[in-house]
């Protein structure tokens, strides 16, 4: 595998999600705030770039490139198509997997779906929703009510459980954060 990527793609792939998720905010843990979107794509990310730190044998390029663009077919008006023609195959398979199928109605279905899709991929896609979900376990949005709080947990623990075999490291993040999690 390669541990390098090269930074005019990486730069390509920046640009291009800071393009599709201009708009895009989420809520905060304070009433009314609003965080760009692309500050989740940039935790997602980093994660990431941790996570090749602790395990040389991963694929940097897709790991990267899917974590950059992880919610963009799910999110924007960028297709399968749109990633395979400018990264490739495996870019556009990984981020496909990593998006919820919009036919499937049921939240609970929708993951388990995309789980399976990770889980056909290779595990350098199953680190992405691992960093995923760490990083957005943080405080909930402030709107957010015990119900919510707590679904959003037990999926947690479910792509814990899924996935946790992808990194070993990863795995031990995700458990952390969910216990920290389960305190606010």
């Amino acid at each position: 595998m390669s541990t390098t990527w090269s930074i005019d793609i990486l730069q390509q792939l920046w640009q291009l999600a800071t393009e599709l998720h201009q708009d895009q905010t989420y809520g905060g843990a304070q009433k009314g705030q609003r965080w760009a979107y692309i500050s989740h794509i940039g935790s997602v990310t980093f994660e990431v770039l941790n996570a090749l730190q602790q395990d040389p044998d991963l694929d940097a390029h897709l790991c990267i490139s899917c974590a950059i663009l992880h919610d963009t077919i799910e999110d924007t008006s960028f297709e399968y198509r749109d990633v395979a023609d400018r990264f490739g195959v495996a870019v556009a398979k990984g981020v496909d997997a990593l998006s919820k199928n919009p036919a499937i109605k049921d939240r609970s279905a929708q993951m388990q779906d995309s789980l399976r899709r990770i889980q056909a991929q290779p595990r350098e896609i199953g680190i992405v929703k691992l960093a995923d979900r760490i990083s957005n376990l943080k405080k909930p949005p402030y709107y957010w009510n015990l119900t919510k709080k707590q679904f959003y947990r037990d999926e947690a623990i479910v792509i814990l459980e899924t996935l946790g075999s992808c990194s070993a490291y990863m795995r031990d993040r995700l458990a952390a954060k969910i216990k920290r999690y389960e305190k606010n």
